[in-house]
């Protein structure tokens, strides 16, 4: 979904995982079959062991290369802290990616924290610090939410100094720094290929991959929400 706010969030609570079989079923009636077999199959390689979390992006296709690059790597969730700027991505550059991932908005960085702390997460800047370590010697075995600042003045010190940890991509170059939709990209690269070497849990449970396809089949079919409500009148749910 674009965004998840109160009028999305909870769509499917409350029902049972065979509620939710039968829901699936009488929606992808409504779409083709090839779409159902392309939901089938990417939705096992998504990922919430893996999250993404970026403060104050203002340039849009910034914004929509973090997106795009979070769907290739089949990282779900991403979050935004909008304190000053908007997160506004440019749909050309997203290329339809903003449909496949979740956007959580927040107006402080420590409220974003607090959010991912309380779902287990350990927050990592990615940020040169005197405790920081390079990006291929984090240790992920445990939910990770990688953060990415603003252009020009990356992180906030109040992110730097709230943060469980900190990492920095090597670069052998005159220039210091790579541009954060650079930085996310080669981040995720790293992080989610060892991810899916280790014998962690990063994939998601049957059920929230069963959610998740729903969430995605009201992309795919017109007005998904109003069609939502009347299958649901229709099968008794």
């Amino acid at each position: 979904m674009p965004e998840i706010n109160k009028n999305n969030a909870h769509l499917f609570d409350g029902y049972t995982f065979e509620q939710k079989v039968k829901l699936y079923e009488a929606l992808t009636d409504l779409y083709s079959e090839n779409k159902r077999n392309l939901f089938d199959s990417l939705v096992q390689n998504r990922t919430r062991h893996v999250c993404v979390m970026v403060e104050d992006i203002y340039q849009s296709h910034n914004a929509s290369a973090v997106l795009r690059s979070c769907d290739c790597f089949g990282v779900q969730d991403v979050h935004v802290v909008e304190q000053h700027n908007k997160f506004c991505p440019n749909s050309e550059v997203a290329m339809g990616s903003n449909k496949w991932v979740d956007v959580y908005k927040y107006k402080q960085t420590l409220d974003a924290y607090d959010t991912l702390r309380k779902k287990g997460y350990q927050i990592i800047a990615t940020t040169p610090h005197e405790n920081d370590s390079m990006i291929g010697q984090l240790d992920i075995t445990k939910p990770t939410c990688l953060v990415f600042g603003t252009e020009l003045t990356g992180l906030t010190q109040e992110a730097i100094d709230h943060a469980d940890g900190y990492v920095k991509i090597p670069m052998y170059g005159f220039t210091e720094s790579f541009n954060i939709s650079v930085c996310a990209a080669l981040s995720l690269f790293s992080v989610t290929e060892r991810m899916r070497q280790l014998n962690v849990n990063w994939q998601m449970t049957e059920e929230e991959q069963l959610t998740l396809k729903l969430y995605w089949s009201l992309q795919v079919i017109k007005d998904g929400t109003n069609v939502l409500r009347t299958v649901k009148e229709r099968i008794g749910l």
